[in-house]
């Protein structure tokens, strides 16, 4: 084995004998330079992971376990919407996504801007309640608005959730991107990247995940840029990418909106009907996400957190999805060399492409950057979803039995349920690998559980009439009957319900659930306590009569300005 890459198997990976008798400079291009910025970066992020940790504990105040799990109510927007954007884009984004733009244009880039609108949501109607009610946790939120049961289930839900959809799916991506640049074991790579992770996460809790998460993110975004720019530079500019795309018959790639009976199975209506479905839940229910809001210093930096966060969520679709686009049209011309993922028959696998653009595109120093930035998206992830599994692990189901828990206590029955965590998550790669689409099964995934969830939370925000009993088997019905169609839709039996596009899917079963919890809520004529009747708005327009900072940062202003860029943003793109 040659001295390049002893230096860089061992350093990176501490793995040494994992890879093969090639070089990694052989495999990926990958130069001791480029080996040196990725070192340089995950020690950097695991250093200032555990500087955090140790500034929480000399700053404790408040009591160990929020500074630990909330980073002691500390948080200020910046962090806020960096954190988020962060927690949310892994390496499932930068692959897929590529893989996306490759196979069907900008249209998936959907899911990122309408995020925006959901951010909205969060921003006006969410993070007040959450805020001025001072749960640790969204399922703690949801036992004052219903009852208990409702809690034990979200928390339950939350969990597998995270570890399945957060973790599972984050590191099988990312071991398959690090695998093919440098050739190291698949589940090698994960087990390393795992404990890295971990070593900052568990010891330094959200403060540590939200300062290495703002540092990751402006990395993640830097190498996602950088790449995307190379490639347009290569292809000429964005008029011979349209040329390119006109002369071979896919100017609709461009388009976001796509007609009725597109093969995507996703044409504008299913996009505006189904995607709410699963923002909601994602972006306003979802524990891994909305602590960072939890955390926020008051409820003007909860607002502002995630509409700061709506505009960073402009830039994917040129960063992460255009570059498939790029690489589609670059291959078209013969600029970018594809033979080694075309099969006999001429079909590409476009699953590599985003490695594909690594290896022969960047120059030497500029893949470190880049494959930091995919570390950087892995890592991030990981981290945010450890960090909810300890705090729904600590506060919703340990503390419920042992009340008198001490903080102390709490903390490291945190600490040992996000290492269990860890080791589930890497067990289920195994399964998760099958998956011919990982982007695809993610989601479909989402679509048939997050309808009971978004229901229960919508109409418990906005419906004062909405009870505990019909809340409780809302999504006692409505998670048995989206898991039924989805193993039977798996398992490709023949019903009714075996062709509907995933987002379609998502809505048809978020109306089925509203229907059940209003039915339930109007027959069962049981009462609201007032104390639950004030986790609810008096009307849609309640939440805009806060007054909010003054100026430009006024939480009124951003939003109608987010709404407003985004809205351009489809009609340029419709």
């Amino acid at each position: 084995m040659q001295s390049s890459t002893a230096i860089s198997s061992i350093p990176l990976f501490l793995a040494s004998g994992v890879v093969g008798n090639d070089s990694i400079g052989d495999i990926g291009g990958i130069a001791p330079l480029d080996t040196v910025i990725i070192v340089i970066y995950l020690l950097g992020v695991v250093g200032i992971g555990l500087y955090a940790g140790h500034l929480m504990k000399k700053r404790s105040s408040s009591g160990e376990s929020r500074d630990y799990f909330l980073a002691g109510g500390t948080l200020r927007w910046p962090m806020i919407g960096l954190a988020l954007f962060a927690t949310n884009i892994s390496c499932v984004h930068l692959v897929s996504l590529a893989q996306s733009g490759f196979d069907t244009g900008l249209l998936n880039g959907n899911f990122e801007w309408m995020a925006a609108f959901t951010l909205i949501l969060l921003s006006l109607f969410f993070a007040p309640f959450y805020i001025k009610s001072e749960v640790a946790t969204l399922p703690d939120f949801l036992e004052k608005r219903y009852n208990r049961p409702c809690r034990d289930m979200l928390a339950v839900f939350s969990l597998v959730s995270a570890v399945v959809i957060h973790i599972g799916f984050s590191f099988l991506t990312g071991g398959i991107v690090i695998r093919d640049i440098f050739g190291v074991d698949l589940y090698v790579s994960i087990i390393v990247i795992a404990s890295l992770t971990a070593l900052y996460t568990i010891v330094g809790g959200l403060l540590a995940v939200v300062l290495t998460e703002a540092i990751q993110t402006i990395v993640l975004i830097a190498g996602a840029a950088i790449i995307t720019w190379i490639a347009y530079d290569k292809m000429g500019g964005w008029e011979a990418m349209v040329t390119s795309l006109e002369t071979t018959g896919n100017s609709d790639k461009l388009s976001m909106l796509r007609p009725h009976g597109d093969p995507s199975g996703m044409p504008w209506y299913a996009i505006l009907l189904g995607y709410p479905v699963l923002g909601i839940w994602y972006w306003c229910a979802d524990q891994t996400i909305v602590q960072r809001v939890l955390g926020a210093k008051d409820e003007n930096h909860a607002r502002v957190g995630p509409l700061f966060a709506g505009f960073i969520k402009i830039i994917p679709v040129f960063i992460f999805v255009l570059p498939g686009l790029l690489a589609f049209t670059l291959a078209s011309v013969g600029k970018l060399d594809l033979s080694a993922l075309t099969d006999s028959d001429g079909a590409v696998d476009s699953k590599g492409i985003y490695t594909a653009m690594i290896t022969q595109l960047l120059p030497v120093g500029v893949k470190g950057i880049v494959i930091a930035a995919l570390l950087a998206a892995l890592m991030s992830t990981v981290s945010g979803a450890l960090n909810s599994i300890s705090t729904l692990t600590a506060f919703d189901l340990f503390k419920r039995f042992r009340p008198n828990t001490s903080d102390h206590q709490l903390v490291l029955v945190g600490r040992i349920a996000a290492a269990v965590a860890l080791v589930l998550a890497i067990s289920l790669v195994p399964v998760l690998v099958k998956a011919p689409s990982i982007f695809d099964a993610l989601n479909t995934i989402i679509a048939h559980i997050a309808a009971p969830v978004t229901c229960v939370f919508t109409l418990g925000v906005f419906w004062k009439r909405a009870n505990a009993f019909s809340a409780q088997w809302t999504m006692v019905i409505g998670a048995i009957t989206g898991v039924a169609i989805y193993v039977l839709n798996t398992f490709e039996v023949n019903t009714p319900l075996k062709d509907i596009p995933f987002m379609m899917m998502a809505f048809y079963l978020l109306v089925y659930c509203i229907l059940i919890q209003v039915v339930l809520t109007l027959f069962s004529g049981k009462p609201v306590p007032t104390e639950s009747r004030a986790l609810c708005w008096n009307s849609p327009i309640e939440p805009l009569r806060a007054a909010g900072w003054s100026g430009l940062g006024n939480y009124k202003v951003l939003a109608l300005a987010l709404f407003g860029i985004m809205a351009v943003l489809y009609w340029i793109f419709r």
